[in-house]
């Protein structure tokens, strides 16, 4: 658990499955999205001024885990989220480091989110939706409580055009690992988190 602790502290983080050796990354440049540079557009109004959909966080992180495990994914086969590391994400949620975004819609769990927190930065891991836009809606949710919760930067590892449309910015590795050693001096949130 430690090791994977300092790994993400320095952004480097796995990636494999359960054929290869275990494989590190650090992709150059990094995508990355500060919080108050979120952009949300006219199409999520509507479901973010309504009432038909509810999010919370840490309520069934495994539930989300699995979920974001199991889901089928364009130009990818099996799953990066191997048995063991499973196991140790499980005991970083338990540790109160990894943390977890579910969107509700009634008492159905319809998209969520997991990542891990050290500092102030969100290390965004995987999301799932199963009704269109409620990862996107979970997403803009945490995003804005992260703001209001003394989150500086939300790592999303890699470009996507889904988080560039969102306000993701690409830095330089320098920036990057510029803003990952002065987070060190900043104390985690640990713990369940709650809205």
């Amino acid at each position: 658990m430690q090791s994977l602790l300092l790994s993400y502290q320095w952004g480097i983080f796995p990636w494999t499955s359960a054929e290869q050796p275990l494989l590190w990354w650090t992709p150059h440049p990094r995508c990355v999205l500060y919080p108050e540079n979120l952009k949300v557009s006219k199409s999520m109004r509507p479901f973010l001024n309504g009432d038909k959909w509810r999010w919370t966080i840490d309520t069934c992180f495994q539930d989300v885990l699995h979920r974001c495990r199991d889901k089928k994914r364009a130009g990818q086969e099996g799953t990066w989220l191997f048995e063991e590391l499973e196991e140790v994400i499980i005991q970083l949620h338990k540790a109160g480091y990894a943390h977890s975004v579910e969107v509700w819609q009634d008492d159905k769990l319809i998209g969520g989110l997991y990542g891990l927190s050290l500092g102030r930065i969100f290390y965004g891991e995987s999301m799932f939706a199963d009704v269109s836009n409620a990862s996107k809606y979970g997403f803009i949710q945490f995003v804005r409580w992260l703001q209001q919760n003394e989150h500086d930067m939300i790592d999303c590892q890699q470009e996507t055009p889904h988080l560039m449309s969102m306000g993701a910015e690409t830095i330089s590795q320098k920036r990057f690992h510029d803003t990952l050693k002065s987070n060190i001096f900043n104390p985690t949130k640990t713990g369940k988190w709650s809205r």
